[in-house]
């Protein structure tokens, strides 16, 4: 089976639980943050929402500049959800025309010219867009429940949420 079979159903089950969490965040409390050298709550599901599109640019380019890169930003509550779905969506079409040649092959971030990593664009997918994803969802579900809303259940159930 093509490796972009497995990738899509990791990145199908992550990106569920994301927009599940991401459901939650509430609008009135997006300046909010749990500490001062923390990000806003706003940020944070901002660059969650965002996280799914790294994956078009691993795939398609072979390599990222981050200086004057022009990364996605979410301003608005109301811009999140969108932002997710269509992040996630050119991501997993990105996926499904994928080979396993073209994941072998390296893919590089770089900061200045200077390279910050180079590795093969499968382990790119799966550390720098899906476990990415899953890092920064952890961290906004502390926010949630420091915030006292619903944690919802992810691998198994939260305190808010028994049942599948």
């Amino acid at each position: 089976m093509p490796l972009k079979h497995f990738l899509i159903q990791e990145f199908d089950r992550e990106t569920a639980s994301t927009r599940k969490t991401l459901e939650r965040v509430p609008a009135a409390k997006w300046d909010w943050k749990p500490h001062q050298k923390s990000g806003t709550l706003g940020w944070l599901a901002g660059h969650v929402a965002t996280l799914p599109g790294f994956g078009t640019a691993i795939i398609r380019k072979p390599s990222l500049e981050i200086v004057g890169a022009n990364f996605p930003r979410v301003e608005r509550h109301d811009m999140l959800i969108n932002t997710f779905d269509r992040s996630t969506e050119d991501t997993r079409n990105a996926l499904s025309e994928l080979e396993d040649a073209h994941l072998e092959q390296n893919w590089t971030l770089t900061n200045n010219g200077a390279p910050i990593f180079t590795m093969p664009r499968y382990h790119a997918l799966r550390s720098m867009c899906l476990n990415h994803i899953v890092h920064h969802r952890a961290q906004l579900t502390v926010y949630l429940r420091l915030l006292d809303v619903a944690v919802p259940a992810l691998y198994g159930p939260s305190a808010d949420e028994t049942v599948f």
